[in-house]
């Protein structure tokens, strides 16, 4: 948590350099994907990837948005129910790359959605066994730094996507 905490206050104060360079969409939700595949099966679900063709390089420290899809696809592992799916996502928008982590989960409830980018929020404490409620207040920011934006659609009790765009190169 110690580590977390010092991680946002750095990325919200500008003090973490991001590294710039062309980064192919497909390279980056493989490389996620892999990161995270042996969780998702774990915990008994599919892990799938899906990105449009064609679609053209943002602008983007690698590292730092691969944290940002890891943070987005754990929680989807912690709350999708074995035999359940994550999907992740690429295609283009105008200007940008959208990327997205869809789950057959456990959704979050109307009133929550608005929050849940907020420093230690988290939905439901009883159903969260561990986290801080940091990950995504830290991948909000991330790609706010990359000039992006970030959101979450959910329909509780069928599942959450989770959405950020990228800038094109």
């Amino acid at each position: 948590m110690a580590q977390e905490l010092l991680d946002l206050s750095r990325i919200e104060s500008g003090q973490v350099e991001l590294i710039l360079a062309p980064l192919a969409p497909m390279s980056l939700i493989t490389s996620a994907a892999d990161r995270m595949r042996m969780q998702a099966e774990r915990a008994g679900l599919k892990l799938s990837i899906k990105c449009a063709d064609g679609l053209l390089n943002v602008r983007a420290d690698k590292s730092r948005l691969e944290q940002v899809l890891v943070n987005m696809i754990h929680n989807a592992v912690k709350f999708t129910k074995p035999g359940g799916e994550v999907i992740l996502e690429a295609e283009p928008v105008v200007g940008a790359a959208r990327f997205a982590v869809r789950d057959t989960g456990v959704g979050i409830p109307a009133e929550s959605l608005s929050r849940i980018f907020e420093r230690f929020y988290r939905v439901d404490k009883s159903r969260t066994g561990s986290g801080t409620g940091l990950g995504l207040s830290i991948s909000k920011h991330i790609v706010e730094a990359h000039g992006g934006k970030v959101w979450a659609e959910s329909n509780e009790g069928h599942g959450s996507t989770f959405y950020f765009d990228i800038p094109l190169f």
